[in-house]
């Protein structure tokens, strides 16, 4: 989330709103808690942005 914000793809509300107050409905702090994968384009509600990829390094 913070890569995404930081690169200005992804708007504030959801860093706001879920990362920085440690909002419980948050699905990705969920699914970290219990050890469950989750991929890194998945918003805190759960929706998949398909558009949102972090570059990996060949």
């Amino acid at each position: 989330m913070k890569y995404f914000y930081e690169k200005g793809l992804l708007d504030e509300k959801w860093v706001s709103d879920y990362c920085w107050i440690n909002n419980p409905d948050c699905i990705r702090k969920k699914m970290e808690e219990q050890g469950k994968y989750h991929p890194d384009n998945m918003l805190p509600d759960g929706t998949i942005r398909e558009e949102l990829s972090i570059p990996r390094k060949k």
